[in-house]
């Protein structure tokens, strides 16, 4: 379960201020597979990493059950120097799990080849992508986080990641981010709209999908109308 109490957040770029979140509250139900959809710079990356922790609000709190995945397919924090099987070495020391396990599966998965045992430095953004996610499926959390992470790779590693993804939910909640309507149609139950920093949440992600096909049209939704 992931709970967010006076949620806010907000970062200027360019000297113009983006608001994230505005004093949102709103309890994620647990197990539940949930879409999270908005414009483009409505934030909902930002979001997933305050709900990973790994970036701080500016007020409010986000409260914990179980364990949460970093944003799965995050790219960003490799060692560029360590080849990509010691940073995977690395991560399963940090969760405590079984290292030569973790390597084994984050190779099979990410398809790498010799690639794998070179420095990530050397490595395409692509590769880099496909890495992460490996390593994010070798941890079985209670709820992952989930950035686009299936539009990476050629059709056929995009088919495996999302075979293997369906595997991991079967048993486990997920805030999905996804500009892909079809795909959030497909693997979610339920929906939130992130728009002008507050949370709309829909018990059906179709309707989500409803509000958020307006909003793309600078529409309201009739029943926000």
């Amino acid at each position: 379960m992931i709970e967010l109490r006076n949620l806010s957040k907000r970062y200027r770029t360019n000297g113009v201020t983006h608001v994230v979140a505005r004093d949102i509250s709103f309890t994620f139900p647990p197990k539940e597979k949930v879409a999270l959809l908005g414009a483009n710079g409505a934030g909902k990356s930002t979001m997933l990493r305050l709900i990973a922790g790994t970036t701080a609000p500016d007020s409010g709190r986000i409260r914990r059950k179980g364990s949460v995945s970093w944003p799965v397919g995050f790219a960003g924090s490799f060692h560029g120097d360590l080849t990509g099987a010691q940073n995977v070495r690395f991560v399963a020391r940090i969760y405590g799990v079984d290292s030569d396990e973790m390597v084994r599966f984050a190779a099979e998965v990410s398809g790498l080849g010799p690639q794998f045992n070179l420095p990530v430095r050397t490595y395409s953004s692509g590769q880099r992508s496909r890495l992460a996610f490996a390593m994010s499926m070798a941890i079985r959390f209670d709820t992952y986080l989930i950035d686009e992470i299936t539009a990476v790779g050629d059709g056929a590693f995009r088919a495996r990641s999302e075979a293997l993804l369906r595997d991991r939910l079967s048993e486990s909640g997920a805030i999905f981010v996804t500009h892909s309507l079809e795909q959030a149609e497909r693997l979610c139950q339920s929906g939130v709209v992130l728009q002008a920093g507050r949370f709309f949440y829909y018990a059906k992600v179709a309707r989500a999908v409803e509000h958020y096909q307006h909003l793309m049209q600078g529409r309201l939704p009739p029943w926000m109308a």
